[in-house]
């Protein structure tokens, strides 16, 4: 009787969308327990706690997308709600336009180059060096732009999720190490380098290095499809 109760559980929408908040929820109270340290990534724990799930039941990702689509649909205003703390320091923006139109040229232009050059290297095939340049930008924009130039789309998705994983967690260590103590660049750096997950990391550890993770994400998602067409034929050929 549980086995046939299990086998409609799972083919249930609403029963993958609760399994997809009720893991974040263990994940995030497992990070409050461990007072925010950066290695208990709430994301991190949420993925692995999904995945064993799906593993163990057999269910394919399109079954699970069916419910995970709901939770997928907020991300668009997710990210439209970050101009409400930019709005609240937008002089602070203001006054560091300059430094930032630096930073995130050079950002995106090193995100890309490093990327490519590492895997090839490792002498990976031509899609998945294609898949890997937009890695640092949101996913919905890195994947979009891997599939127009030949890449493989699910690939670059796996991809932006590790770097705004690995970026959320080293972040904060890296930055007290460099003895970078200003929180608009930790946030700009954080929200270059690893996109959304890094912008949620900054806000949990100060409101400034949000608000500045959620600019640096928002122009990097304008600038690195232009400038990728541009620097892979000379990365790849």
């Amino acid at each position: 009787m549980n086995w046939r109760l299990w086998v409609y559980l799972q083919t249930t929408p609403l029963f993958w969308l609760t399994a997809t908040l009720a893991a974040f929820l263990v994940a995030d109270a497992l990070s409050k327990r461990a007072n925010r340290h950066p290695l208990v990534n709430p994301v991190l724990i949420a993925v692995a706690l999904v995945a064993a799930l799906l593993k163990l039941s057999g269910t394919p990702y399109k079954t699970y997308f069916e419910g995970a689509q709901f939770v997928h649909f907020l991300l668009g205003p997710a990210t439209v709600a970050l101009g409400v703390p930019l709005y609240k320091n937008f002089a602070l923006v203001r006054k560091n336009l300059a430094p930032m139109a630096a930073a995130l040229v050079v950002g995106a232009v090193v995100a890309i180059v490093s990327a490519v050059a590492v895997a090839k290297l490792g002498h990976a095939p031509r899609e998945a060096l294609i898949s890997m340049a937009p890695k640092s930008v949101t996913a919905g924009v890195a994947m979009a732009v891997s599939e127009k130039l030949g890449g493989l789309p699910a690939l670059t998705a796996v991809l932006v999720i590790l770097t705004g994983v690995i970026g959320a967690m080293v972040v904060t260590p890296l930055m007290n190490a460099l003895g970078v103590r200003d929180y608009a660049a930790r946030g700009f750096a954080a929200g270059l380098a690893s996109h959304g997950i890094g912008t949620a990391r900054a806000f949990t550890v100060d409101p400034v290095a949000g608000v500045f993770a959620g600019v640096a994400m928002g122009l990097n998602a304008v600038v690195t499809p232009a400038l990728v067409p541009l620097i892979l034929p000379w990365l790849i050929g």
